[in-house]
């Protein structure tokens, strides 16, 4: 990748997937400090990366790319939608659930999020999420309806 930069075929270049030991191991590579993104599955019901990935990435200043952060695969969406706190959060905001998702993931202020869309309102929507701020009564709420990890776990992925 740094071969590309240096060729002017790239600006820059990130990761996909990659955890902490990962991470760590790039980093002992010449060049591999360079790396300017890290995208990993990341939501409200998909919080592993909390425990060590992600205090370590903010620590070495990589930034989060959180692919699916309205878990838009699997079951676990009917899990977040039908959510009564989730719900309760979102009309106390005046949004949507998926408005309130997109808040929690980007509340950091340093996490890019990259939700899948095909349809004009929900680009809309989606664009609403960037206007959520929580407060620290949501984000209680959120926290005892989908902890974070206590424990190191592997890298969830779609």
């Amino acid at each position: 990748m740094e071969q590309l930069k240096k060729e002017g075929k790239i600006r820059r270049w990130g990761v996909f997937n990659f955890d902490t030991d990962d991470m760590e191991e790039l980093w002992s590579v010449p060049g591999g400090k360079n790396c300017a993104v890290n995208q990993v599955l990341y939501h409200v019901g998909s919080r592993g990366i909390e425990y060590d990935l992600l205090p370590w990435m903010r620590e070495h200043s990589v930034p989060l790319m959180a692919y699916s952060p309205l878990a838009q695969a699997g079951n676990l969406r009917r899990g977040l939608y039908g959510s009564p706190t989730l719900k309760w959060i979102a009309n106390s905001h005046k949004a949507t659930v998926s408005e309130v998702l997109l808040g929690f993931v980007v509340r950091d202020g340093s996490t890019i999020a990259i939700p899948r869309s095909g349809r004009r309102e929900h680009v809309l929507e989606n664009a609403g999420g960037a206007r959520i701020v929580l407060t620290e009564y949501d984000l209680r709420l959120i926290e005892k309806e989908f902890p974070g990890p206590t424990q190191k776990t592997y890298l969830d992925m779609v």
